[in-house]
């Protein structure tokens, strides 16, 4: 990423906050982990298809054994400007993150490129959501790596552990409850955030803290995904 790209996405990630009040302070501090999101835009990506014994296609007895389940296609690549709508459809994506370098996404509501048109963005450490808007107009990812869609409805096998950054959804990736860390695994500093949606927006947000030693956190049961950056494990207590 060129000096100029991360100059704008600092004064972009700066202009959106400053009208945040009490949370400032602390998403200014844990800027790695901020961004903006809606779970209400339903929708999959464009290439994505369906794991099906037989392919859809009716066959039975050894042709659907011999036949391999289609795995879910990466939507779009991690790096590019998509035009929405066209390029990539409105919905929920998920990348497991870096590609050799930080991954950085942007949400805009045109394709001027300027301060301005930044709806929401994120420089992202490990794996990450973001809903893209039927009403966003352009989506850019650079350095990540592919993104796929995910379902509307978060299910899965959820754990009770989480470890190293990133951001994890709620009875998909993690299990809600009280979980605890032992603080700072960096010397930036333990930073972490739960959000209602991934669009990554001041309202998304619904607590934060930086943390200095242990750390403890109760995810609820409604709450949509939480993020982490430079905290040790997290571990389930309660």
């Amino acid at each position: 990423m060129s000096q100029q790209r991360k100059q704008k996405n600092w004064f972009a990630r700066h202009k959106v906050l400053t009208g945040a009040g009490a949370l400032i302070t602390v998403i200014a501090l844990g800027s790695a982990v901020s961004g903006a999101g809606s779970g209400d835009d339903k929708g999959n990506g464009p290439d994505t298809a369906a794991s099906s014994a037989d392919g859809g296609s009716g066959k039975h007895g050894k042709e659907a054994k011999e036949a391999e389940p289609k795995k879910t296609k990466a939507a779009f690549s991690g790096d590019g400007t998509l035009q929405v709508g066209t390029d990539v459809r409105p919905g929920t994506y998920r990348t497991t993150g870096n590609s050799g370098g930080m991954c950085y996404w942007e949400r805009a509501k045109d394709s001027s490129g300027e301060p301005d048109a930044i709806l929401a963005n994120d420089n992202v450490t490990g794996s990450s959501y973001v809903t893209i808007k039927a009403s966003d107009k352009i989506f850019t990812s650079q350095g990540c790596e592919d993104w796929e869609a995910v379902p509307a409805t978060a299910s899965g096998t959820p754990k009770t552990e989480m470890a190293g950054d990133g951001m994890y959804r709620i009875g998909a990736d993690i299990a809600p409850g009280t979980y605890k860390s032992t603080g700072n695994g960096s010397d930036s500093g333990c930073y972490w955030e739960r959000n209602k949606d991934a669009l990554h927006g001041i309202e998304s947000i619904i607590a934060n803290d930086n943390v200095s030693g242990n750390a403890i956190v109760t995810i609820g049961a409604q709450d949509g995904y939480f993020k982490t950056n430079g905290c040790e494990n997290w571990k389930k207590t309660g």
